[in-house]
């Protein structure tokens, strides 16, 4: 199984749309194994976006994201970063798929509701810098049968 991490933005927090958010990531098949509301540092964010750190809009980025608060999820299922992407949908809104979290929730690409790591190697380096490993933990969750042809 893959982790990946979800990020509920400011603006999903503030528009009330954790429980929708995590509702779809739930009624997926995949799990919640880590989950925290958080107010992030600068710090952090300054971590969290390194990779873009010399474009335009990286203060931005920050200034957003430290804010107000967000919640954090490490999400695991098979394929676990590939299916949350696609779930979220595009960057943009305005070109994300009806259906998606962005596409049904979301009209400014400023203000898209939710972050989801882009790669195995993100979803590592990312849920390594929001939870410990005492955070995240394991279970078999009751539908894991019907769910996944072969129970993990």
């Amino acid at each position: 199984m893959e982790r990946t991490l979800l990020i509920v933005k400011p603006d999903g927090v503030a528009r009330g749309l954790i429980g929708e958010v995590i509702s779809r990531i739930e009624r997926r098949g995949l799990k919640i194994v880590g989950l925290k509301m958080v107010r992030v540092s600068r710090e952090l964010a300054e971590r969290h976006y390194q990779e873009h750190r010399e474009k335009p809009f990286f203060s931005e980025l920050v200034s957003y994201i430290t804010s107000a608060p967000v919640v954090v999820a490490v999400v695991e299922g098979a394929d676990a970063v590939r299916v949350v992407r696609r779930m979220v949908g595009a960057t943009s809104p305005a070109e994300a798929e009806p259906g998606s979290i962005r596409g049904d929730l979301a009209m400014d690409i400023g203000r898209n509701v939710v972050h989801a790591s882009d790669s195995p190697e993100s979803a590592k380096r990312e849920v390594e810098l929001f939870f410990s490993p005492g955070e995240i933990l394991s279970y078999r969750r009751a539908d894991e049968p019907w769910v996944y042809e072969r129970s993990a």
